[in-house]
């Protein structure tokens, strides 16, 4: 089976660049895992993630050994990579090289892929609730202004599925850490404090608010958590599950 992915729309016009976000589709693990997990700290056997990878990989024409990736901690730091290999304790990876892939890994946070077609600069962020909170989307874009004079009107990014804000319950405290229209009270839990909080909005105005406009954003229409067939969610399925990858980079001229 060909491994199974989303290629955003408002990245297709560009022949040199190759961005995705997988599904679980077209792998070889099984189970819980089932069946293209590529997330290397699930407790899945390694080669079968290095397998998925391989095969991810070959389906879209890139070398398995130009991936860019971190153990993502769920903080702010941003990598700006120069060569592949796999890095300690950064949450958003931007570049100006070519051939290098950069990789975030979800199953309920959102993946956000932004590009820079004047200076070929690429990003791949990881927005969980407490990336979100600390406003990574924005860092990222700031450093891509400072290092590589990007101009954020020029930028295109999408947003990947995440867990949806009709689903994702928190507790106020993390509720308050957001505007208030990025969440609602919880119907499913009335006698506790407990808000919906929709984490596809809040990075969505950080993506407007550092000047991207609306036009060049795409937001993915799916939810991780509900569409069990296409998607890992680590919620729904209690941590016990795979990750799906968000890739971003742009090739060499051929």
């Amino acid at each position: 089976m060909i491994p199974a992915y989303i290629v955003p729309d408002c990245f297709r016009g560009f022949r040199e660049l190759v961005a995705l976000q997988s599904t679980r589709a077209g792998g070889v693990s099984d189970g819980e895992y089932s069946s293209l997990n590529l997330g290397s700290n699930t407790g899945d056997c390694m080669e079968r993630v290095r397998e998925n990878t391989r095969r991810l990989c070959a389906s879209v024409g890139i070398d398995p050994g130009q991936l860019v990736s971190s153990d993502q901690v769920h903080g702010t730091e941003i990598l700006c990579a120069e060569k592949p290999g796999r890095y300690q304790g950064y949450d958003a990876i931007i570049t100006n090289k070519r051939d290098l892939f950069l990789c975030i890994y979800t199953a309920d946070c959102y993946p956000v892929l932004l590009y820079d077609p004047r200076h070929k600069v690429s990003a791949a962020i990881h927005a969980g609730w407490k990336g979100s909170a600390g406003e990574i989307v924005s860092k990222t874009i700031s450093r891509m202004k400072m290092r590589f004079n990007s101009i954020p009107a020029e930028c295109l990014a999408y947003t990947g599925a995440g867990i949806s804000g009709d689903i994702y319950e928190v507790n106020e405290e993390v509720a308050k850490k957001f505007p208030t229209d990025c969440s609602k009270r919880s119907p499913r839990s009335p006698e506790e404090k407990k808000y919906l909080l929709d984490l596809a909005l809040v990075n969505y105005r950080q993506l407007m608010n550092s000047g991207i406009p609306a036009a060049n954003i795409e937001r993915s229409p799916f939810c991780s958590y509900t569409d069990h067939n296409r998607f890992f969610s680590y919620r729904r399925d209690q941590g016990k599950t795979g990750r799906m990858v968000s890739l971003i980079g742009v090739t060499s001229p051929r």
